[in-house]
């Protein structure tokens, strides 16, 4: 695999122990660090993703966060997540290619079974745009999880070998920068389409479970706000701005 320079004008600052990259780059964030910074840990004591759930974070898997402080507008941040997704499945496209499929919103899968988490945070400026940006991402490369509540694989489990986490880390970053830049430069349009292009389930029933309900609907793709636009047995489309998202079996 050819070594990529890491990307001018980035910090990184690596742990070899931590309670979890978001937390660190969170405290950082709160005191006026600037960015872009990408801090790693060889090892967490407290990971965790979504809604407050932990996340499996053992040495060999690839742990880290980026910080930065972007021109963008807040009502434009959920777009973040796809973008941040792409990242990770370009990632995969370099470890294990053609394995990679993401599932929404921002669910990086390999062989239909989880291998990445993508946790997006921020904090907005009375302007309407964001103050500061994190976006944490943790990556199987080398084991994943047995007790999770869903399937889930590894690099390692998919090609018979963990890649070394520096070099994921490398590209990883770049991929990032491409695809930010790319998104901000060119608005959510191009984000869009790449991401349906790898999407999971797209056209297939699925069953969308919100706070207060769950129902099954067919996934017809994404609205220009990246939305789930479900159409209902019935008919009748629903668009799906925040959930979780499973494939119902045939």
């Amino acid at each position: 695999m050819t070594p990529e320079p890491w990307p001018a004008g980035t910090g990184l600052e690596v742990f070899d122990e931590i309670d979890s990259t978001q937390s660190e780059a969170r405290r950082r964030a709160l005191v006026g660090e600037i960015g872009p910074t990408w801090i790693v840990a060889r090892r967490q004591t407290a990971g965790h993703g979504r809604r407050g759930r932990s996340w499996h974070s053992p040495v060999g898997n690839l742990m880290t966060t980026v910080l930065l402080r972007p021109e963008v507008e807040i009502a434009n941040a959920p777009q973040i997540s796809f973008v941040a997704a792409l990242a990770v499945a370009d990632l995969f496209e370099r470890l294990a290619p053609g394995h990679c499929t993401l599932k929404w919103p921002n669910d990086p899968l390999l062989d239909g079974r989880k291998a990445a988490g993508v946790l997006p945070d921020s904090a907005g400026r009375s302007d309407g745009r964001l103050d500061w940006l994190l976006v944490g991402f943790g990556v199987n490369l080398a084991t994943s999880p047995d007790d999770a509540p869903y399937p889930t694989a590894s690099v390692a489990q998919i090609t018979g070998a963990a890649p070394d986490p520096d070099i994921a880390l490398t590209i990883l970053a770049n991929a990032w920068q491409r695809r930010f830049d790319a998104w901000q430069t060119n608005g959510f349009a191009a984000i869009r389409t790449a991401w349906l292009a790898r999407a999971h389930g797209l056209q297939k029933d699925v069953r969308v479970q919100l706070p207060n309900e769950t129902f099954t609907a067919r996934f017809e793709g994404l609205d220009e706000t990246g939305a789930l636009i479900a159409r209902l047995p019935s008919g009748e489309t629903r668009l799906v701005s925040a959930g979780d998202v499973f494939p119902v079996a045939a």
